[in-house]
């Protein structure tokens, strides 16, 4: 249920390439003079709805290629898997408030820094165990923070709140870093009160979100493991005390069986809100674990579903399922966003849902019923024994899907006549190579794979054309069941992939990416996009690749356009798409009318996390995270923040 499983990037990697202690440093620095006129960002989507866009303009199609680096921190966070550790990622999205900029680390150290210099002003360190087993690496993708409308200055006036991998929910004083002793005990909650918790495989990566004075928090959870997982229950806090004012599970056992057993459904991604009607709109990944449902019959819900809740009392309003019975990790990993779209001639307000399906849903907000069309369509019943897959499975009828969701034989690509073939072969001998095909004994295959389709890195609204800009990846994987006596004994699975147990359940898994022998992908190029699409049309406006795969795949695809997309991308009224989220150690703007490539500039890591874009005393800075995801190559990995602007 997370983005770059642990699983499913060290196999990836291996396909590829073959009450805590606080540290408060310059506490006491006065706060920087804030002009009227700047522009910050507060969320990590932007603003609560999700959309990702900014209305700023000074930097604009015609004068991108004179943008230059401004400043770059580094933030000496770093693990490359050694002396214990989990490898790190850095995957934060900053937040610029108040004349600051506040971003987390991977070892989940909150620092403040000057806006235009990069100077660090203070950090927090909540001293976590970086020796955990956590899933996806030692990695976070930001903050949530809430200004106290009954206190316009002093201590925690403006506070900032983060979710640990070591699950604690964490609140700090924006202007000197110091804890908000007030707010649980001193200054933290404890997540760690789920059932079947178990250490490091339940954690925290994304932000929480704040919404009417509340603080809410989902958990990643490992796939995989075993059967019964944690609880994938998702909470809301006072934003003062800390004290727990509702939860939410995602699972609900049916009535008419006996038989349940199961875990997680789990919000490992961001969370959406609309703050005017009370309501936080909630992503969920699929039941544990990922392949097997035997002991879980039935739909699964509220896994892989959007889900509206009051925020205030965390009553269900409403869900809708995007994927029924998950055995393939469907995750619905996007946050939701909310905006307003044409709709039989109305402008309605709308939310747009996607999963690593490849397909998009849009939903009433008010009701989660659809203003655009979506079917159940028959889907293929599964041989495995125990097993009983969902009859049918929901797709919109006027949106085209994004992403590959079949690849027959004759469809198989390599660069040379033996990858053809040996892919071609592969692809022969597997039981199902479409969306939906059955989980085997004989192997079946998962596309879009467990990357997606569409992962956290989401999509970004482009409000002045009403299209919805996405992130694409194309990189199917093959999965095969295995008897649990078999994988005892010492079988584990004939892809040489990554295999785990999924204790309790009478079958393991093995899964590999789908590769040739050489090492390159079967699927076509490109492995990843950017696509614009139209909603009220149902047309794709445009569709581009974005990098290149030759950092890890090597000199042979130097020519060939389009990398995994694992970070995601902001839309400005200037014009313009910013985005990391490749493996070249690049970040990329993009216009966005035609989607043509206008700017790129050399990153010191990979940048997968998600850009923001800011005005501070009248320059406009764009900003990303680049340190890589917590389990791809070594060499596109690092610790860096990097501010790019207009020369002055």
């Amino acid at each position: 249920m997370q983005p770059i499983r642990r699983a499913v990037a060290s196999s990836l990697t291996w396909a590829l390439l073959a009450g805590a202690a606080v540290s408060v440093h310059a506490a006491s620095v006065a706060a920087e003079s804030v002009s009227a006129e700047d522009v910050g960002w507060a969320y990590g989507g932007g603003d609560p709805q999700g959309t990702r866009y900014s209305a700023l303009t000074q930097i604009t199609p015609a004068n991108v290629s004179h943008l230059q680096r401004a400043w770059i921190f580094h933030t000496g966070d770093f693990s490359d898997g050694a002396r214990g550790r989990v490898p790190s990622g850095f995957e934060s999205t900053p937040l610029m408030l108040d004349g600051r900029l506040y971003l987390t680390t991977a070892f989940n150290r909150i620092i403040a820094l000057d806006p235009a210099s990069g100077r660090q002003l203070w950090s927090y360190d909540p001293q976590i165990d970086q020796h955990l087993p956590y899933g996806d690496g030692l990695t976070n993708r930001g903050l949530a923070a809430w200004r106290d409308p009954q206190s316009a200055t002093g201590h925690c006036a403006l506070r900032l709140f983060e979710a640990t991998l070591d699950a604690r929910l964490i609140a700090v004083d924006a202007g000197t870093g110091r804890s908000c002793v007030q707010f649980g005990g001193d200054g933290e909650v404890d997540l760690k009160g789920v059932p079947n918790y178990r250490p490091g495989s339940y954690h925290m990566t994304s932000p929480p979100l704040v919404v009417d004075d509340v603080v809410v928090v989902g958990s990643a959870i490992d796939d995989n493991q075993r059967v019964q997982m944690p609880d994938g229950v998702v909470r809301g806090f006072d934003v003062r005390t800390g004290k727990l004012l509702w939860s939410w599970e995602p699972l609900q056992r049916p009535s008419n069986t006996s038989v349940w057993r199961t875990g997680a459904g789990n919000a490992w991604s961001m969370l959406s809100a609309d703050p005017a009607h009370h309501r936080v709109y909630v992503p969920t990944g699929s039941a544990s674990p990922d392949y097997y449902g035997g002991l879980r019959p039935g739909d699964d819900r509220w896994a892989d579903s959007v889900v509206a809740l009051d925020s205030r009392t965390g009553k269900f309003l409403w869900g809708f399922q995007l994927v029924h019975h998950d055995l393939w990790d469907y995750d619905t990993a996007a946050a939701p966003l909310i905006t307003k779209l044409a709709v039989n001639g109305r402008r309605v307000p709308a939310l747009i849902a996607g999963n690593k399906t490849g397909m998009i849903y849009v939903l009433d907000p008010d009701s989660g019923r659809p203003l655009l069309p979506i079917e159940e369509r028959a889907v293929p019943a599964s041989a495995l024994p125990g097993e009983q897959t969902s009859a049918t499975q929901p797709f919109p009828t006027t949106l085209p899907a994004l992403a590959r969701q079949a690849l027959t034989p004759a469809q198989a690509w390599g660069l040379t006549a033996a990858d053809r073939s040996a892919c071609r072969s592969i692809l022969m001998n597997l039981s199902g190579v479409r969306l939906f095909a059955p989980p085997s004994t004989q192997g079946f295959l998962v596309i879009p794979g467990s990357i997606g389709g569409i992962n956290w890195s989401g999509y970004a609204w482009d409000a002045e054309h009403q299209r919805l800009i996405v992130a694409v990846s194309n990189l199917p994987y093959r999965v095969q069941m295995i008897p649990a006596g078999e994988f005892a004994a010492g079988r584990t699975g004939d892809f040489r992939g990554e295999s785990a147990a999924q204790a309790g359940a009478p079958f393991a898994m093995d899964r590999a990416p789908l590769m040739s022998p050489s090492g390159l992908p079967c699927t076509p190029p490109p492995w990843g996009e950017l696509v614009a699409l139209d909603l009220a049309t149902g047309r794709i406006a445009w569709r581009r690749p974005v990098g290149t795969m030759e950092e890890v795949l090597g000199a042979r695809v130097r020519n060939i356009p389009g990398s995994l997309m694992l970070g995601g991308p902001i839309v400005t009224a200037g014009g313009l798409i910013f985005t990391g989220g490749t493996m070249d150690r690049r970040i990329h703007a993009l216009s966005a009318l035609t989607g043509e490539q206008l700017w790129s500039a050399a990153l010191p890591a990979s940048g997968q996390a998600q850009p923001v874009t800011y005005l501070y005393r009248g320059r406009q800075y764009v900003v990303i995270a680049a340190g890589g995801a917590a389990h791809i190559d070594q060499e596109l990995k690092g610790d860096a923040v990097v501010a790019f602007a207009l020369r002055q």
